[in-house]
């Protein structure tokens, strides 16, 4: 974070479920172990993220299928987009699920080396992640302790939450820093 000649960026996905938040209520005092039961579905959107450590940018594009190696190559393409203006060189933090190692993205990281380069965290350590913290703002910001009648309700309740951030953020930049 002090080379002013690096963009560090941390990447990762979120699964965002319409029921099955987290719910604040106010119970009788008898009532040890309160039981809140949210309608039966699966129902959720993915989002693929990415925050630039320097000024708390963030990049988030909505996945409508599934995460894997083709989805996540066209996202590291788009931070791609919006990172090489700068002229800085870009460093990509990521975890370390199979896609991100995917023998798809070699070819393309080599091609841009050495302006872009994909880190990845040791393994079982999300906690590491800044991008973590950003998402955990997010479902607290958006969604905690919220009814959505209809999956595009929580869509555009999560998207309106990220527009403040897609400029820079000094909140985010304070929340993800980690020097």
């Amino acid at each position: 974070m002090a080379d002013a000649s690096i963009d560090l960026w941390a990447i990762d996905e979120v699964h965002v479920q319409q029921h099955g938040t987290a719910c604040r209520m106010w119970v009788l005092p008898e009532i040890v172990d309160p039981v809140l039961l949210h309608a039966p579905t699966r129902k959720g959107v993915g989002y693929f993220g990415a925050v630039r450590l320097r000024d708390g940018l963030l990049l988030a594009v909505r996945e409508p299928e599934r995460f894997n190696a083709v989805t996540c190559h066209q996202f590291l393409r788009t931070v791609w987009r919006v990172a090489a203006p700068s002229r800085r060189r870009v460093v990509v933090i990521a975890d370390n699920v199979s896609y991100h190692h995917a023998r798809l993205h070699a070819a393309w990281c080599a091609d841009r080396a050495p302006r872009f380069r994909l880190d990845f965290l040791p393994p079982d350590s999300p906690e590491l992640n800044p991008i973590e913290r950003v998402w955990k703002l997010t479902r607290r910001l958006a969604c905690h302790n919220r009814y959505f009648p209809t999956l595009d309700v929580l869509i555009t309740r999560v998207e309106h939450q990220c527009v403040p951030w897609r400029h820079g953020s000094d909140a985010l930049r304070k929340l993800c820093a980690i020097t």
